[in-house]
């Protein structure tokens, strides 16, 4: 008898082992034998901290730092306020593409065309070319419909709607909005159009104080 009263004890513990007490109510947190790291001490928001000199929890953006995109978009630059139309999407105020450069971006125009350029030969070159001819390196691994930018039609393109294509992308190409802000690709254009300049300039394009040195009179 003894047994069998072991049997049925050991019967009700692995049950209620198993089942748990059903339908009662507990002020206990359950025991959690394998947490997965459900319970991590963190911070909430505007909460002090004693671990920074000046007791912010919340800290604030690293100078430069490019914020993810929130819009339908995709744009992603230095701040979540995009007010400027022209500067973000290329537009005017009645909505057609902007034709030139908005103002924001043209402060230092060598500054502009500087880093343009460096941008250009990160993003642009292996795909356009070195020359924007549309003979980058992937034109050797198969990529032969890569347009050139000495073409009419891309020459007398409005630069917004250049702007919209590095924004969204266009064809083969992807957007280039998580890899270049705003300013950046305006930037890119403006090398763009330089090289356009350059690849149908004539003698009467180059400075006087130039033109000795090329042996043009």
């Amino acid at each position: 008898m003894r047994y069998v009263y072991l049997t049925i004890f050991l019967i009700v513990v692995l049950g209620v082992s198993i089942m748990g007490f059903r339908g009662s109510i507990s002020t206990r947190s359950p025991l959690e034998v394998f947490p997965d790291m459900d319970h991590q001490a963190k911070y909430k928001p505007q909460a002090e901290s004693a671990f920074f000199a000046d007791g912010r929890a919340d800290r604030p953006r690293i100078p430069g730092t490019v914020a993810y995109a929130r819009t339908s978009g995709g744009e992603a630059d230095g701040s979540f306020l995009r007010a400027d139309q022209a500067v973000f999407e290329g537009k005017d105020a009645s909505g057609a593409w902007v034709k030139g450069f908005p103002t924001a971006v043209t402060i230092d125009p060598a500054q502009l065309l500087e880093r343009g350029q460096d941008r250009y030969v990160i993003y642009c070159a292996p795909c356009h070319g070195g020359l924007g001819d549309g003979n980058g390196i992937t034109k050797q691994y198969g990529m032969g419909a890569t347009p050139t930018f000495h073409d009419e039609r891309l020459r007398t393109l409005a630069e917004g709607e250049i702007f919209n294509v590095i924004t969204h992308g266009k064809g083969n190409m992807l957007s280039y909005a998580d890899k270049l802000p705003a300013e950046d690709r305006w930037a890119v254009i403006a090398y763009m159009r330089a090289l356009q300049r350059a690849a149908h300039a004539t003698p009467a394009d180059v400075p006087p104080g130039h033109k000795s040195k090329l042996g043009i009179k």
